[in-house]
């Protein structure tokens, strides 16, 4: 795609995310588009957002589950970027009319100490370089018209980024293995999902090292002080006022959000 196609389809999912009125999806009015145009109109969208004043709190990763790779038929993970402007603090409700179709998940946050630059980050990596983690619920949402979405239109619409809560208590990673930890999913009082974090790609911790190289071949580190939300271990629940989730992560504590 050229220049202008690439700043033309940034400026309208800014434009979408500020009137809170969704577009066509971008892969059918662009058929040729590719992976690497969509990060760019992605990087274009932020770039409003940091004109504004906010400022780039840390890094998320889509599509790591089996769970959402079917629901969304999009087959491999996806970055985006967090910003200072998505921040909920658990206990806050989250209203429902500052998005379009929000859809919660419950994951795994990693705070780093520590830099992680890729290529080359193992696990053991990961490990090292994390302060703490914590249980918490990405709110995702689309400016691309009935989630629509191929690959390449979540990726433009920076990886569907809603907003986030952080729960429970920071936990260390010593003597916690992420990728057995149970977690229990309840929308409205009921279990709407149970699984391991083996399900995002083996492990979370896995999955941020993914992150860190797939970013480190972009010359982009994850920084000391980032939020790094290793995604969903639970399918996407469609989020209305009035609901209300929690999670509750084997040895890590839980998290809760609702919704006016």
């Amino acid at each position: 795609m050229n220049p202008e196609s690439i700043q033309r389809h940034g400026d309208e999912l800014h434009a979408a995310l500020l009137s809170r009125q969704p577009v066509a999806p971008l892969t059918e009015r662009e058929p040729d588009i590719t992976i690497d145009d969509a990060y760019r109109i992605q990087l274009r969208m932020i770039g409003h957002r940091l004109a504004r004043g906010e400022i780039v709190v840390g890094k998320k990763i889509g599509v790591t589950s089996r769970a959402v790779q079917q629901m969304l038929q999009v087959f491999q993970p996806d970055f985006g970027h967090l910003l200072s402007g998505m921040v909920c603090a658990e206990g806050e409700p989250v209203p429902v009319n500052t998005l379009i179709a929000p859809r919660a998940e419950a994951e795994v946050a990693f705070v780093l100490k520590q830099d992680l630059d890729g290529p080359g980050v193992t696990a053991a990596d990961v490990l090292r370089a994390t302060d703490f983690v914590l249980p918490c619920f990405e709110i995702v949402d689309s400016r691309i018209r009935d989630w629509k979405i191929r690959i390449q239109d979540t990726i433009a619409d920076n990886a569907s980024c809603g907003v986030f809560v952080l729960g429970g208590q920071p936990r260390s990673l010593r003597g916690l293995d992420l990728a057995v930890a149970g977690m229990v999913v309840e929308k409205n009082g009921d279990i709407v999902s149970t699984s391991a974090g083996a399900s995002v790609q083996g492990s979370p911790v896995n999955a941020v090292a993914w992150l860190a190289n797939t970013l480190g071949a972009l010359g982009i580190p994850l920084k000391a002080g980032e939020v790094i939300l290793s995604g969903s271990q639970s399918p996407l629940m469609p989020a209305a006022a009035g609901d209300s989730f929690s999670c509750s992560v084997g040895g890590l504590g839980g998290c809760a959000v609702r919704f006016c």
